[in-house]
């Protein structure tokens, strides 16, 4: 009877070791190591930034079988002639959102209080994503754009499981362009013309032909100062000024995100804060996309036959460059008719 309790007991005793050892060994496993897959790529590796704006380049990795998170990096960033490229790793104060803009701002001061300044390089990766940014800063005048070859940069792909290198991606910008629709040529910088074209018009001239061909009215861009202003002019074929109230249905108050407008016969101004538009967001100022401002200036009349004729001249842009900013809408062919038929 005895024999038969101990031999109990040391079965429980191997069982109980059995159990505290593969425990043991349970807790000292490693943890399980993340991939780095082969099938992982970028779908685009050349990069062609207009330098004087941000520009983020999203939607240009795929992660294919590799386990995430993801940690990315830029190296060996080098000139295309191998020789190194400071200018692109050393920091620059940027502009950045720490609030949301939505467009219902109603100050300049409120729209500064919703952006800070940080340091970064003027050409960087997003750590986790893969994603390129390239900031708008005052220094970009020290990046070498195209006609020249720029620059060549490797990543780095890394996680616990590993690491893998994609090489030889390009990095090619353009010189600045301060405005969209732009006159000024990507590659030299030198204007093409003086002018640009509305993105779209519906008037009548006084001679009783519809202005509505990319020779009848034209666009021009004006910095005329440093300060934070933009200002629309019209005029006529011989220069002379067009009042902007004759634009009688214009809603001047949300024609563009400013404040503290001033309006007479000659022009009307507003202050801003740039760029123009402030974000890629979609407001009440800015085409669908929110990618470009939106303004349409308009007036009303009665075409023969008693038909009412509702007139706009619309014009889409970008302004990436602070400034006191002046835009003159050029009737090159014939006036506007305001009066009715």
């Amino acid at each position: 009877m005895m024999r038969l309790v101990r031999k109990k007991i040391k079965r429980s005793a191997a069982v109980l070791l059995g159990i505290l050892f593969l425990g043991s060994c349970t807790k000292n496993l490693p943890d399980e190591r993340l991939s780095i897959a082969s099938d992982s790529k970028y779908i685009t590796t050349e990069f062609r930034p207009v330098l004087g704006r941000n520009t983020l380049f999203d939607k240009i990795f795929q992660y294919g079988n590799s386990s995430r998170p993801l940690d990315f990096k830029i190296v060996n960033m080098r000139k295309f002639n191998g020789d190194p490229a400071p200018e692109l790793s050393q920091l620059y104060p940027v502009t950045v959102w720490k609030g949301i803009y939505d467009g219902t701002e109603t100050s300049i001061a409120e729209i500064e209080a919703k952006r800070t300044t940080e340091n970064h390089p003027l050409f960087e990766i997003r750590p986790h994503s893969g994603e390129f940014m390239m900031w708008q800063a005052a220094n970009s005048n020290m990046i070498s754009a195209q006609p020249d070859s720029g620059y060549i940069f490797d990543v780095e792909m890394s996680n616990s499981g590993g690491r893998r290198y994609f090489q030889n991606m390009r990095l090619r910008p353009f010189r600045e362009r301060p405005y969209e629709p732009s006159n000024l040529d990507p590659i030299t910088g030198q204007g093409t013309g003086i002018s640009v074209n509305p993105s779209g018009i519906n008037i009548t001239g006084e001679r009783g032909q519809p202005l509505n061909t990319i020779s009848d009215v034209q666009v021009l861009f004006k910095k005329t100062g440093n300060g934070n202003s933009i200002t629309f002019k019209f005029i006529d074929s011989l220069s002379n000024p067009i009042d902007p109230n004759k634009f009688a249905t214009t809603d001047w108050k949300n024609l563009v995100h400013g404040f503290n407008m001033v309006k007479d016969d000659k022009k009307v101004s507003y202050d801003v804060a740039y760029p123009i538009p402030l974000s890629a967001y979609p407001t009440r100022y800015t085409t669908l996309s929110g990618e470009q401002a939106r303004t349409v200036f308009s007036f009303n009349r009665m075409a023969f036959g008693n038909v009412l004729q509702q007139c706009y001249l619309a014009f889409n842009f970008n302004i990436y460059e602070k400034g006191d900013w002046e835009l003159t809408f050029w009737f090159k062919r014939d006036k506007p008719k305001f009066d009715n038929d």
